[in-house]
Order: C-alpha cells, then sequence, then structure tokens
C-alpha cells in the first residue's frame, strides 16, 4: 500500500507489519529509503570519520543522514551553502544549544563559537533548512527536560503547536518534506492531546521527540508503547536521538519506522565497540593479543581484515585510523541490526 504524503514526490509504501512493528519504503525525489531505518547523525555536515563514500557503500549502505540546523548555520553559514549542491537524502533537525532564552515566538541564544547573539524563530528555521536543502526539514519545537513539572510541558506543548502550524506555512525548498514534532512529557494523555494538534496540520511524517531526556527507561518504553503506534498510520514514524540497539528494536515493535543517535559514532570513539555478541571494550587489556575480529558475524572491512589486537594499539597510540575503523564497525553493526528486524517483519508479518 503505497500513499502520497503532502508534499509532491513523497511517498510511503507500507509493505508488512508484524504486531505494531512496519516494514515500508519511503520514497523521496532523490531515491527510496527502507524502513525501518537507522541514520547516521552528521551534525556539522559530517558523520565524523567517515567519508560519503564509506558510508554509501555496502555493507553499510546508508541512504539518509541527518544534519544539525543550528550547527550548520553558525558554520560554515548560509552564504556558503546558498552556493553549494546537496545529492544526497538528507534530513535536519533544529537543535538548540543550552542556556537559551525561549519566548513564545522563538529562541534567543549565543553562539557557542564566538559568543555572537542569534534569534531563531519559526520562519527563521524553516528559511535556514530551505537554504541548506534538507529532503526532510523538521519543525520548530520546544523540548523541555525529562523531569519538567506540569506547567513547564502545558507551555512548551502550546508552543510546539503555535510553531509547528508557523512551520507548516512558511516558505520551503522545492521537493522539501516537512514533519511535525510531538512533545508531552511522560504523561501519556499529554502526549496524545499534542499527537491530535501536531497530526491535524497535515505533515508528511511524524516524529516524537523529548524521550531519553532524563526519564528512566521503563518510562521511556512505556511512552513508546502507549503513543507510537497511534501516530498516523499512512505517515513515517521518527523517534529523536534514541538510542542503544535494544531501544531501536523497542521503538520497532512499538511501530517506529526512523531512528537517530550519536551512540554508535560516540561510543566507538570512546573505544565501545557493538558486536552480535557482549559489548567490547577496546583498551581493556585482554584485546592485547587478541588477533581476532571485533565481530567474526560483521562483514565490515574492520571486522575481515583488522583484529582487535591491532585497534587497542590504535585507541592506545591516539591514532586517527583508530576512530575511522571503529566508526565503521560500530555503523555497519547498527545498519545491519535494523536491516535483521525488518527482514524478519517481511518474513513473518502480514503483508499490507
Amino acid at each position: 500500500m503505497r500513499v502520497d504524503l503532502p508534499t509532491p514526490g513523497f511517498s510511503f509504501e507500507l509493505l508488512a507489519t508484524l504486531g505494531h512493528a512496519r516494514a515500508g519504503i519511503l520514497h523521496t525525489p532523490r531515491g527510496a529509503i527502507e524502513t525501518p531505518v537507522f541514520m547516521p547523525v552528521g551534525t556539522a555536515g559530517t558523520v565524523k570519520a567517515m567519508t560519503a563514500d564509506e558510508l554509501r557503500a555496502p555493507p553499510l549502505d546508508a541512504k539518509i543522514i541527518l544534519g544539525n540546523t543550528y550547527h550548520l548555520y553558525l558554520r560554515p553559514g548560509l552564504e556558503v551553502f546558498s552556493l553549494a549542491k546537496i545529492n544526497e537524502p538528507k534530513m535536519k533537525t533544529p537543535g538548540f544549544t543550552p542556556g537559551v532564552e525561549v519566548d513564545d515566538d522563538g529562541v534567543t541564544f549565543r553562539s557557542h563559537i564566538d559568543g555572537s547573539k542569534h534569534r531563531l524563530t519559526p520562519e527563521v528555521s524553516m528559511n535556514i533548512q530551505r537554504v541548506l536543502g534538507s529532503d526532510i526539514a523538521m519543525c520548530f519545537d520546544e523540548c523541555p527536560p525529562g523531569d519538567a513539572d506540569a506547567e513547564t510541558q502545558e507551555r512548551a506543548l502550546a508552543r510546539t503547536t503555535a510553531w509547528a502550524a508557523r512551520c507548516r506555512v512558511a516558505p520551503r525548498a522545492s521537493g522539501q518534506a516537512l514533519f511535525g514534532i510531538v512533545q508531552g512529557g511522560v504523561d501519556t494523555e499529554r502526549r496524545l492531546r499534542h499527537m491530535a494538534e501536531i497530526t491535524a496540520l497535515d505533515f508528511d511524517g511524524h516524529a516524537l521527540g523529548g524521550l531519553a531526556v532524563g526519564e528512566d527507561l521503563a518510562t521511556t518504553y512505556r511512552i513508546l508503547d502507549e503513543v507510537a503506534h497511534r501516530l498516523p498510520a499512512s505517515r513515517p514514524r521518527y523517534l529523536m536521538g534514541v538510542g542503544t540497539p535494544a531501544d531501536l528494536e523497542r521503538g520497532i515493535a512499538a511501530g517506529i519506522d526512523m531512528f537517530d543517535c550519536v551512540m554508535p559514532t560516540r561510543n566507538a570513539r570512546n573505544g565501545y565497540l557493538f558486536t552480535s555478541g557482549d559489548r567490547v571494550n577496546i583498551p581493556n587489556a585482554v584485546n592485547r593479543t587478541d588477533f581476532g575480529p571485533i565481530d567474526p558475524e560483521c562483514p565490515c572491512s574492520t571486522c575481515r581484515t583488522h583484529s582487535r589486537a591491532y585497534l587497542r594499539h590504535l585507541y592506545q597510540a591516539k591514532e586517527i585510523l583508530y576512530a575511522r575503523l571503529a566508526t565503521l564497525h560500530n555503523l555497519t553493526f547498527y545498519a545491519r541490526h535494523v536491516r535483521r528486524l525488518r527482514d524478519r517483519i517481511l518474513a513473518e508479518g502480514v503483508r499490507a
């Protein structure tokens, strides 16, 4: 079942379901993205330590990456992007730095680079994303801390809904989709109420924001289980900034289609590698003379051609090559983990 989305050139094709879990395809003007999908994070215009060719190549085979509007707006800046050409599917999140001043019209903040003062409103955020030319733009939203009181949560919800309505009518780049963001903290009633407000604005897709921001894991999973599958079935569903391989599996079971998180790249640089068995802490002395691969089941070039002992040596010597090899492995693990779950839905689920 393939449904055209509000933005021309975009459609979402649902192939199979297994409980609330879904396998599908998000069709964009620049290519098709099989879902569920994990999106590597390229905050500042790069997935740290990776080249574009490495991201595209099998077995990683990334079809979409995530960027950050805030960082790219500050550096290299819109004047650079206005001259650039973008050829790969990309998604942008607004994102701000801590210590901002928020009011009903927008956000005032100081650059983490030089301390200069800046003002973001829904219209400014959308204009930045228009110039950046991402395939998918995200609405401007307010994400309160996980332990925020009810009054703070309600104020953030009202702002996020008002800002979403302003984003919806703001000019966008040709062929640029727009996703709305559902907030509401850890209160299910508040989440569902905000979902109704956001989905009524007819976005191309919907995101769950404000999870894994301080609440305990059981609470995160409870909200996922109670909310995710109630998002419109004909639109892609995106869980923002989450998480571990177990989090992805739980999110997919709850009905989520798209994920991003810095965990695989950041953990790689800090010596933590994901495997089909136990997680590997590469600095540990046990790896000093272990000449086997990180994961014998992994087809990435790191596992095929380098040993744990060599990776430990590179890490201890602070060689740049370590970050490249480790990041490639962790991203490949995440991509294959999600693909395995997708294959299971297609094999065992009900065809749409």
